[in-house]
């Protein structure tokens, strides 16, 4: 599967961005998927996934309460609704995906097999 990320931009502190990551090649129902972001200088980090079955969603405790993950089957997308971002949330956001929802490990990269080309997100103070 083939993954493209869109969606990044400079908000305001405070303010909401909707990302978006269009599969091609295969279904996307077909995957576990997750959003990762990485700051400079600095790791790549867990944000949110979501399991192939029972729809269950995970978020960084940093996000929780203000990002939700969601797919789209019909529209073969996943996406990422952030809401009262704060300039700490500035980064590159990638989407991930895998065959494979790894409970123990579903906030390690290694768990996913494809990854988006990554889009920037700026929050502004």
């Amino acid at each position: 599967v083939q993954l493209q990320a869109s969606g990044g931009g400079l908000v305001q502190t405070g303010g909401s961005l909707r990302l978006s990551c269009v599969a091609s090649g295969r279904t996307i129902n077909s995957y576990a998927v997750g959003w990762f972001r990485q700051a400079p200088g600095k790791e790549r980090e867990f944000v949110a996934a979501d399991s192939r079955s029972g729809g269950r969603t995970y978020y960084a405790d940093s996000v929780q309460g203000r990002f939700t993950i969601s797919r789209d089957n019909v529209k073969n997308t996943m996406t990422l609704q952030m809401n009262s971002l704060k300039p700490e949330d500035s980064a590159i956001y990638y989407c991930a995906a895998d065959g494979i929802f790894s409970y123990s490990h579903y906030k390690d990269t290694r768990s996913y097999d494809y990854w988006g080309q990554g889009t920037l997100v700026t929050v502004s103070s």
